[in-house]
């Protein structure tokens, strides 16, 4: 790799990329359902202990269907079976496997919801922004937000965190993580990464220290033993995890300076 010249003219700085360890002292992952964090960023939370994870959609539904959704009849639910409860319990011995800290937000999964009875990112910003301070961390970590209703509404609520919360310099440093599965959907990472680029973030590959173990993430993972059946369903988790595809964080920052020009060749 020789040496390169940025979009402006100037010489690349090679230590683009790089995240101060002290960055990373103490850190929030958002997930939006029991699962998602550790499908997506178990290499990080497994590396940086006592990391807390606050799962967006934790809440009970104000009543479950009489036949349970395609979802959970293929986790092994049947009617009447507290679905939350079990899920919870799930996520707390994963979490415990991996030395975090689970935190549950009391707004229930989509699946349970009519469209318009559903939470919006206004409603759930506030409480999500109280569960991120409540941690001090140092950085933060949200979902992509890819596809899925309650991704793309973790995903939106945690940027309004972040503007109540400041950045890097008078808050946490803040990243967003790749969601698992969801981001093999052609084209929806780039629209992503595209919406990002256009509202005045530029979302930038981070070289996050890790130890990727493929045995301990899917031990994890081995948890949600009610979510694995339509894991393997609907998101063919075994090929994926098979494949030893690379978790991948990218840090939100406004453009360096001099490049926000860039943005209108776009």
């Amino acid at each position: 790799m020789g040496a390169g010249t940025g979009g402006t003219g100037g010489t690349v700085e090679v230590t683009w990329g790089l995240v101060d360890p002290a960055t990373l002292a103490r850190i929030v992952v958002v997930s939006p359902h029991f699962d998602d964090a550790v499908l997506g960023a178990a290499h990080l939370i497994a590396g940086h202990r006592g990391t807390t994870v606050v799962t967006v959609l934790g809440g009970r539904p104000p009543a479950y269907p009489a036949e349970p959704t395609s979802w959970d009849a293929c986790g092994g639910f049947g009617p009447g079976d507290d679905v939350v409860a079990i899920r919870q319990e799930e996520d707390r011995s994963a979490m415990a496997f991996l030395e975090a800290t689970p935190v549950w937000l009391d707004f229930p999964d989509h699946q349970y919801l009519a469209k318009d009875e559903r939470p919006r990112p206004p409603e759930v910003a506030p409480v999500l922004e109280e569960a991120i301070a409540a941690a001090s961390p140092t950085a933060v970590f949200l979902p992509m937000g890819l596809a899925n209703p309650d991704h793309a509404l973790t995903h939106d609520a945690g940027l309004l965190a972040r503007e109540a919360l400041g950045e890097s310099g008078n808050g946490p440093a803040w990243f967003c993580y790749e969601d698992h599965g969801y981001k093999h959907i052609p084209g929806i990472l780039a629209w992503r990464i595209a919406k990002l680029f256009k509202s005045g973030l530029w979302p930038t590959p981070a070289v996050v220290p890790i130890e990727p173990d493929m045995v301990r993430k899917r031990a994890a993972i081995d948890h949600y033993k009610s979510q694995l059946p339509p894991l393997q369903r609907d998101h063919v988790l075994d090929e994926r995890l098979d494949a030893n595809v690379p978790e991948q964080y990218w840090r939100l920052e406004p453009p360096p300076q001099g490049w926000e020009r860039l943005a209108d060749t776009v």
